[in-house]
């Protein structure tokens, strides 16, 4: 388990993102793939996201990363299009002949939690654990 710290927080989050150009186009390869890429993993250092796995391919894009808490997937996904959008529409002009409405993106996105051991029946039993506790309180001893 790899715990990262922020001043306020202690996290491990992990997860599996995927969104699609829009119209579902496949614009995303040679000199644009490769600056995606590069985009992805500046927006990464600046917002101290940690990119574990990403995948660039000619029609959607796959990052497995982990983000302090102080972001919410919509954010990081948001933040992730606005600014990779904005990038390749300033620097490829002809990408913007063939996104017609002016957006790169699709809307949506796929987003999945990832763990390594806390599987979704840790967490049932832990909850259960501790609805448990709750009724039958114990006194701790102390000495």
């Amino acid at each position: 388990m790899e715990l990262k710290r922020t001043s306020h927080a202690v996290y491990d989050t992990k997860y599996h993102l995927v969104w699609a150009p829009k119209y579902r186009k496949w614009i995303l390869r040679g000199d644009i793939r490769e600056r995606v890429k590069e985009i992805f993993k500046e927006i990464a250092r600046n917002h101290d996201f940690d990119i574990k796995e990403m995948e660039i391919a000619e029609d959607q894009v796959h990052i497995f990363l982990s983000f302090p808490p102080r972001y919410s997937i919509s954010r990081v996904v948001g933040i992730m299009k606005s600014v990779s959008a904005s990038v390749i529409f300033r620097e490829h002009g002809e990408v913007k002949r063939e996104f017609w409405g002016g957006e790169f993106w699709e809307d949506g996105y796929f987003a999945r939690t990832v763990g390594d051991k806390v599987t979704a029946d840790v967490i049932r039993n832990y909850i259960k654990y501790h609805r448990e506790q709750e009724r039958t309180p114990k006194q701790l001893k102390l000495f």
